[in-house]
């Protein structure tokens, strides 16, 4: 069953954008994996497209310029009614903003920032674009978490800025806390201690939906990507960790619930 998302509760998970060197190979890499069709712009930004599935919008992927050398990763955009606002609240807190706010066009507003320990997120105010508009579809974005070092150490940072409940898991070997929002669960922080990427650090994970996790993991192969983490069972369902051709880290999920 798949619905579209209405305008979302600040914090919110909303958005996810790519920025990436070859932006044609890339629109290929995820048309072949997803079926993701894509339109051109905002191109405030420089050369930016949006994927769609049935005609609603469920991704954004943009382009670096030529003399950049940014790492390439998914990044998580969390909603926010007022980014000017937020940008400071996030200053106030611990956590750096790196571009921005700004306009992209009549969709929105925005900003990149990161928190404490480093990971970034964007944040954005919708205009005419509220954000990721399909859930539940093959190849739209389901879930959101934090990959982090302790997450009590930024946990306090995103209640205060956002304005999250967090719901803990009570285990002596298991860190791992889940982040509410007028009682409904929209995000995750896992901390991973030592187990965390010396390459990568703290940092944001994206999970997309699948109908066969297997059958993705090896389509994303044969495609030119990688598997990092084999297929498992979790407790969202059977998932695993990939990367596209230019080494962008996403997790696929068939989710216990299909």
């Amino acid at each position: 069953m798949t619905e579209a998302v209405a305008r979302r509760t600040p914090g919110t998970p909303c958005w996810v954008s790519l920025i990436v060197h070859g932006l044609r190979t890339t629109q290929d890499f995820y048309a072949d994996l997803f079926g993701w069709e894509f339109v051109p712009g905002p191109d405030q930004l420089g050369p930016y497209v949006r994927a769609l599935i049935d005609g609603q919008v469920v991704a954004g992927i943009g382009q670096l310029p030529p003399d950049r050398h940014l790492p390439i990763a998914w990044t998580t955009y969390l909603a926010t009614d007022d980014a000017d606002a937020t940008a400071e609240m996030i200053r106030s807190c611990g956590g750096t903003v790196a571009v921005g706010p700004l306009d992209a066009g009549e969709a929105g507003r925005l900003a990149i920032a990161s928190d404490p320990s480093g990971a970034v997120f964007g944040i954005w105010q919708a205009a005419a674009h509220d954000g990721t508009a399909l859930a539940g579809a093959f190849g739209t974005p389901v879930w959101n978490e934090l990959l982090t070092r302790d997450t009590s150490t930024v946990c306090k940072f995103y209640q205060t800025v956002f304005g999250y409940e967090a719901e803990a898991v009570v285990s002596a070997d298991f860190d791992y806390q889940t982040l509410h929002l007028n009682g409904r669960p929209v995000a995750s922080l896992h901390g991973v201690g030592h187990a965390l990427p010396r390459d990568r650090g703290p940092h944001w994970m994206t999970y997309f939906e699948v109908d066969d996790t297997d059958r993705t993991v090896q389509r994303v192969v044969d495609l030119g990507g990688y598997l990092l983490q084999p297929v498992r069972e979790g407790a969202s369902g059977r998932v695993a960790t990939v990367a596209d051709p230019e080494g962008a880290v996403f997790t696929i999920v068939r989710s216990a619930t299909h």
